[in-house]
């Protein structure tokens, strides 16, 4: 259950103010029309974090618990710098929608957001890291349905109100905890 709950926090957190979430401000102001928008990010992220989950449930298998300890610490203290770097969303990325649809355009657009995007590295940590990768990916899915379904709803009004530095930096100081766990090992002791 850690893992479920552990991966849905951070990366509801790690999510606000991401370029998949301004993304999602973006579709929803230039289609208004929430539930195609919603399920193409559903959809994408299953995807997206699936294949990310795997990797990590590979990453297990094939490396050294020590080893596995180091990456794994290394990684998560990387991501909470990461975190603290504002995203940008590119424009190429919203212009897919004008040829594909609004569900079309959420799903290539969002897949694509999220390949090597923050929330999709920290979703192959976690699923080395709990071992778990089925309960990782329901989290990190929740996180970012949690974070992007407001934003497709509310869109600029809500973000201009989240104080997205504060946000960041709660998000980096939970990547950098479970760093810091990791490579003590304390981990297995509170169910890292």
């Amino acid at each position: 259950m850690d893992s479920i709950l552990v991966s849905t926090g951070v990366v509801a957190l790690a999510e606000i103010g991401d370029k998949t979430q301004l993304l999602a401000f973006i579709l929803a102001a230039r289609f208004k029309k929430p539930v195609p928008i919603i399920l193409g990010i559903l959809l994408a992220t299953i995807i997206n974090h699936g294949l990310a989950g795997a990797l990590g449930a590979w990453v297990t298998s094939v490396l050294s618990p020590q080893v596995l300890r180091w990456v794994l610490g290394l990684s998560f203290i990387g991501m909470a710098i990461w975190t603290l770097i504002p995203d940008e969303i590119e424009d190429e990325e919203t212009q897919i929608a004008s040829r594909l649809g609004v569900f079309g355009a959420t799903l290539v657009t969002f897949f694509l957001a999220e390949m090597g995007d923050k929330t999709q590295v920290a979703t192959v940590a976690m699923a080395a890291h709990y071992a778990q990768p089925l309960m990782v990916v329901i989290g990190t899915t929740l996180g970012m349905l949690i974070a992007d379904v407001p934003a497709v709803f509310v869109g600029d009004k809500l973000s201009a109100r989240i104080p997205m530095k504060l946000v960041h930096t709660i998000a980096a100081g939970i990547f950098a905890v479970l760093g810091i766990v990791t490579l003590l090992g304390a981990g297995a002791s509170f169910g890292f």
